[in-house]
């Protein structure tokens, strides 16, 4: 049964900080003398051997491993587009979600490389949002919709969670969501998105801001209903979801990593489980990085979406744990140890 089914309003995302799993401290102590009794000096993994450590908490044991791992693309259409702030029609979200499901776009690819298993998820591509400049992008019963689809998603089997969105328009609403959760300017979180040229960057920026305007008192998950979109209301879900069941997250890039701002907005506890697969080419997204404290495990120059940066680290990770589980230890392989 998914955590969301009993969430009766957004209020009630407040307290589950405090009611969720923690990463477990005894396996992480083990797996950091475990690092520390391999055939390296130690430290000389670097991010490699954090994140064997990071995994070690959330599974809650000393040695890792990734059985399986999942991957979920959402994808949602936006009313925001009404405003011309995208170069493509709507249409192209159906498209691309039919790209996935016949396995021809780069998220297939890269999660066949990676060993992921990729379900794509749909979300009502008939129904936009609303314009979030003359009204909320969604209703609370919308939101906690979409959050409860992305959680069921979720399978509580899989290791970890690599999570990824399609929707065309939603770089307008990652850059409205990243601006509510931690202020400036719109211009300084707008980048090109799916092709806009420096008036079409112009323009999301105008929209952004007066979108943000309109909707200043929101807080938290209001933020998500006002300014989001469904394949962001699925991806918070889905983050919770993973939290419950203790399965660490990838998340891929600036419009993912904007999904979840609110729930950081919320309590930035909520997000301990996740990291970030790479930092994008969208400019906003290193900002964000940066406000949220995350450090991406890649930078290589991406900004497809689609869970595609995400997939790609997923190969890191599996590395980290071969490392970290398959190495010899000093005493293991009779080498002195200093």
């Amino acid at each position: 049964m998914s955590i969301l089914v009993d969430l009766k309003s957004l209020s009630d995302l407040l307290p589950l900080a405090k009611l969720l799993p923690v990463a477990d401290a005894a396996a992480i102590e083990g797996a950091k003398e475990r690092q520390n009794t391999l055939t390296k000096p130690p430290g000389s993994l670097g991010r490699l051997e954090d994140l064997a450590v990071f995994m070690a908490g959330w599974q809650g044991v000393e040695k890792p491993q990734i059985t399986k791992a999942q991957a979920v693309v959402f994808a949602g259409n936006h009313g925001i587009c009404a405003q011309g702030v995208n170069p493509y029609p709507q249409e192209v979200t159906v498209q691309m979600v039919a790209n996935f499901s016949a396995g021809g776009a780069a998220i297939n690819q890269l999660c066949r490389a990676s060993g992921a298993d990729l379900s794509v998820v749909a979300l009502d591509l008939d129904t936009p949002t609303a314009d979030f400049t003359t009204a909320p992008a969604m209703t609370e019963a919308e939101t906690l919709d979409a959050m409860r689809r992305g959680a069921e998603a979720v399978q509580h089997d899989a290791q970890v969670l690599v999570l990824g969105e399609m929707g065309i328009g939603n770089s307008t609403v990652a850059a409205a969501l990243a601006l509510a959760c931690f202020g400036g300017e719109a211009a300084e979180w707008v980048g090109r998105g799916t092709g806009s040229d420096a008036a079409g960057k112009a323009l999301k920026a105008q929209v952004i801001a007066k979108g943000v305007a309109l909707h200043a008192g929101a807080k938290g998950g209001a933020i998500l209903a006002t300014l989001g979109g469904r394949e962001q209301a699925a991806i918070c879900g889905a983050v919770l979801e993973a939290r419950a069941n203790r399965i660490p997250v990838i998340l891929d890039g600036f419009i993912c990593t904007a999904a979840v701002a609110p729930l950081y907005a919320i309590d930035p506890a909520l997000l301990d489980h996740c990291v970030v697969g790479h930092v994008s080419t969208e400019p906003g997204h290193a900002k964000l990085l940066s406000a949220m404290e995350k450090e991406p495990i890649l930078s290589m120059r991406m900004a497809l979406g689609e869970g595609s940066g995400a997939a790609l680290a997923l190969g890191v990770l599996r590395a980290a744990l071969e490392c970290h589980n398959g190495m010899a230890t000093f005493a293991e392989a009779g080498v002195s140890d200093a």
